[in-house]
């Protein structure tokens, strides 16, 4: 790619996102987590109209009329977009790859974190931190996000997620919102047993063991559950790192992650460790067994998220995302609020 096809690409990119923000988002969804951090002011005489939570019963006390303590709101904040660009994202049976469609999304974020005068900064991991790009401000530096995030030529193939969470948790010294766009689709450095070729094609563990996508997943590689040590290794992470900062995920996910075409013998890929499997899609117990783990996993995937407190989001390559992204932001909002 040229120097002048790559900077189209990116201007593109800006320039779909930017609309987004304009019409829909305006940096409003980002307005829920104001507040968040906030700095002594001052402690002065209580007037009326001062809300009475505000008042400072030591103080008061000892002064004998009432005090209240004023706080000043903490206007800047730091966005950390963390994507994955494993080999995985490659992948797209859509007009776009998932690394481009959480190029999109992520411009979405830092261009309305933007307006809001917050810092950006951006994590692109594999099973290793590929580029860490430190919080700042400005055009120029979300300009050059975009680039990273559409055209970095990452040196791993796999994916570790613990592992860029424990580098945020090192590098990030206050508190700060952590979107994590990933597919989930990753090892969990469980150790599979022995494929059996006479049973190979049948049931659900036949099915998981013939496409890369039900490989690593954390369903189906031992067992019929994401009850593994190293699944709830990858989900405390996330947990731990919601505790320090504000933890989003992004679940990126494509249709034919979940529901394969009648198209007969297919021969796929995994992506991440380049094994080859065959798959005959024309049976329609493969497609049911396929779909069902798929199912399965995603089910799992959200309960463990939703038990370590993490919200998470599900956008697909195949469906516009703004409006999704609009309302679950609002829906958050009004969560916090009550």
């Amino acid at each position: 790619m040229t120097l002048t096809e790559l900077l189209e690409s990116v201007r593109r990119v800006e320039v779909r996102t930017n609309r987004l923000v304009n019409d829909m988002m305006v940096g409003a969804y980002l307005s829920h987590f104001r507040g968040r951090g906030m700095d002594f002011e001052e402690l002065r005489e209580y007037t009326p109209g001062d809300d009475v939570r505000d008042i400072d019963w030591n103080v008061t006390n000892r002064m004998g009329r009432p005090f209240v303590k004023r706080f000043r709101e903490e206007r800047e904040l730091t966005v950390v977009l963390a994507l994955d660009i494993s080999a995985s994202s490659a992948f797209g049976s859509t007009n776009r790859t998932k690394r481009e469609f959480a190029a999109e999304i992520a411009g979405t974020l830092a261009m309305s974190a933007s307006r809001s005068s917050d810092k950006v900064a951006l994590l692109l991991f594999s099973d290793a931190v590929e580029l860490f790009v430190p919080p700042r401000k400005g055009r120029r530096h979300i300009l050059r996000l975009l680039r990273e995030m559409l055209f970095f030529e990452p040196k791993h193939r796999g994916t570790n997620i613990p592992a860029a969470l424990t580098f945020l948790n090192h590098v990030l010294h206050r508190r700060s919102i952590v979107f994590l766009l990933t597919d989930f689709l990753h090892s969990f450095g469980t150790t599979e047993p022995t494929p059996d070729p006479s049973k190979e094609g049948s049931g659900k563990a036949g099915a998981r063991r013939q496409f890369p996508s039900l490989e690593g997943s954390g369903v189906g590689r031992s067992g019929e559950t994401a009850g593994l040590r190293g699944g709830r290794d990858t989900i405390q992470e996330i947990g731990l790192t919601n505790v320090r900062h504000d933890v989003v995920c992004v679940h990126l996910h494509d249709p034919r992650e979940s529901e394969l075409p009648p198209a007969g013998l297919l021969t796929i890929e995994d992506t991440e460790t380049g094994e080859l499997l065959e798959l005959d899609s024309g049976r329609a117990v493969v497609r049911q067994e396929f779909a069902s783990t798929n199912a399965e996993r995603l089910a799992e995937l959200d309960r463990s998220l939703c038990q370590a407190g993490v919200d998470t989001l599900r956008l697909s390559t195949a469906e516009p995302f703004a409006q999704t992204l609009q309302r679950f932001f609002e829906l958050r909002r009004g969560r916090r609020r009550g």
